[in-house]
């Protein structure tokens, strides 16, 4: 077998003082990442980096691997018994940090805990929406009674973190404090603080073998500029949302890996639906609050999704880390519409929209954004507000920390907010049901629905779409539904986001579709 160059060098490396390589082997990893933890509970919100940490700690019932494709994890088999109903085989000898067994009843107390967790931002109830029942066949044997044919089950579970019985049915004080955080994960909990860093050791027993880092430190640092400067000087071995401006330096630079690949999310824009009357930051141009809300008329949601030059967004302000868009997922992805293409910004036609919607003369909007969640964030909301400022919109960006963003979003503060979403699956149908399905907590559809849009014809496309099984007559369906969006505008989607990582040169980082960040995806060069 002939070994690629770069294997060859390092077994002849190898060859000539294997003890002293050997012996020069890190065993310890900092890791830095540009988006903010908020819990370590992993059932408490469900965002990127949460579930980045929490796969540390916890595992899934399935996984999605760093193309988004499913794999067994906690269930090594499954099968399709009837149309609504799924047996899935778990894995044998698998043991919490506590050296307990992990058995299906943990896999029942998991459902029964995810749709009852409080004050949530955005749950992970909507990946449960559709199981009936749990049926408990033997301790390494489970089935799922759904209410309607899920064709997606095995895919949705791989986003729900599986907790334990005796130790995990608590509050989400008790993960923060650490306490709780007895998973099965390849990493046990040693110590956290809130916005800084979490401290991991590896877990021996961990049913996949073991991790090559003994410690881990997951470090929070907000500014581009400081991990990238962090990960020069040496303190940090690896780093992620690579600034765009930093990303062809760092290629250069002999010191460094950098790994890129095409993501899920997108960066888009919604508005609040939740008022009928006066919205948050939107008033006339003397700033008296206008006496009804104005996306509720399509429009003026027309008007404002076509001012935005997209374009112009994707290669000045992304420097071509990220691709202009209509739509929520990447081409070759289940549901993408091939000929839904950006157009250029029409702005007399965004005029002749909001005169027709009754406002000639424009209105006043606060568009609020995070300032520290995925690359450029702020930029990108000051760009759209320059967009729709030239339509007669005067519009100016209030720029938050994630967490306090997530916070108010959550409680519809905002009248119009700049935001993005990881579309994991890799199905249009996650965005549909999540983003932009009417939220009803008992029914958990909507769950990440923080404007409130809804929509009943909406909501029966995407019904009928998650109910069949026939995988081409699913992603007709699913199109349909996309297109929909793109015609009437109850999100905005502007940009598809390339994901990038930087590391040592001692280092190899496998770049994730999916966005995380974790020890799991690095190794020794």
């Amino acid at each position: 077998m002939t070994l690629p160059l770069s294997r060859r060098a390092l077994a002849m490396g190898a060859v000539a003082a294997a003890a002293p390589a050997a012996a020069q082997q890190p065993t310890a990893l900092t890791i830095a990442t540009g988006g903010s933890v908020t819990s370590l509970d992993p059932h408490y919100f469900n965002a990127a980096p949460n579930s980045a940490l929490a796969t540390h700690f916890f595992d899934t019932f399935t996984r999605r691997d760093a193309t988004a494709q499913i794999v067994p994890n906690l269930a090594e088999s499954w099968r399709v018994v009837e149309p609504t109903i799924w047996e899935f085989k778990l894995r044998a000898g698998v043991k919490w940090h506590d050296g307990r067994p992990f058995t299906a009843d943990d896999v029942v107390a998991t459902v029964e805990r995810v749709p009852n967790v409080p004050n949530t931002p955005s749950s992970f109830a909507g990946f449960l929406r559709s199981i009936a029942r749990v049926e408990v066949v033997d301790p390494l044997t489970i089935r799922f009674h759904t209410r309607y044919p899920n064709p997606i089950l095995s895919n949705d579970l791989a986003s729900v973190f599986i907790i334990s019985r005796h130790a995990g049915m608590t509050t989400t004080e008790e993960y923060n404090s650490g306490r709780a955080v007895i998973g099965t994960g390849p990493y046990k909990f040693v110590s956290h603080s809130m916005g800084d860093r979490t401290v991991m050791e590896r877990n021996p027993e961990y049913w996949a073998g073991p991790q090559p880092w003994e410690r881990v430190t997951y470090r929070f640092i907000a500014n581009d500029a400081a991990r990238t400067a962090a990960l020069i000087a040496g303190d940090i071995d690896v780093i992620d949302q690579v600034a765009s401006s930093d990303l062809e330096r760092l290629k250069r630079d002999n010191r460094v890996r950098v790994a890129e690949t095409e993501g899920l999310r997108v960066v888009y824009l919604m508005p609040d639906y939740s008022r009928t009357g006066p919205v948050p930051g939107v008033t006339d141009n003397a700033g008296t609050p206008l006496p009804r809300n104005p996306f509720h008329d399509v429009r003026v949601r027309q008007a404002l999704n076509i001012a935005i030059a997209r374009d112009a967004i994707a290669s000045r302000i992304m420097e071509g880390q990220a691709t202009a868009t209509r739509q929520w997922l990447p081409p070759g992805t289940f549901g993408y519409v091939n000929d839904l293409r950006p157009a250029a910004a029409d702005v007399d036609g965004a005029k002749r929209l909001l005169a027709a919607a009754g406002f000639p003369q424009g209105f006043k909007l606060v568009l609020t954004t995070p300032n520290d969640r995925f690359p450029n964030d702020s930029r990108i909301a000051q760009a759209v507000a320059q967009a729709w400022t030239r339509i007669g919109v005067q519009t100016t960006v209030e720029a938050l920390p994630w967490s306090s963003f997530s916070t108010r979003g959550s409680r519809q503060e905002f009248g119009m907010r700049l935001t993005s979403w990881g579309s994991s699956p890799g199905e249009a149908s996650y965005t549909l049901a999540n983003i932009l399905h009417t939220y009803d907590r008992e029914r958990r559809t909507g769950a990440s629905n923080a404007g409130r849009f809804s929509s009943p014809e909406l909501d029966a496309m995407t019904q009928r779409a998650q109910a069949t099984m026939d995988d081409d007559d699913r992603r007709r369906q699913l199109e349909a539904a996309v297109r929909w969006v793109a015609e009437n505008a109850p999100i905005m989607p502007v940009v598809q986001l390339m994901h990038s990582w930087a590391s040592k040169r001692n280092l190899v980082v496998t770049p994730r579709m999916d966005e995380r960040t974790t020890a799991l995806e690095v190794k020794p060069a």
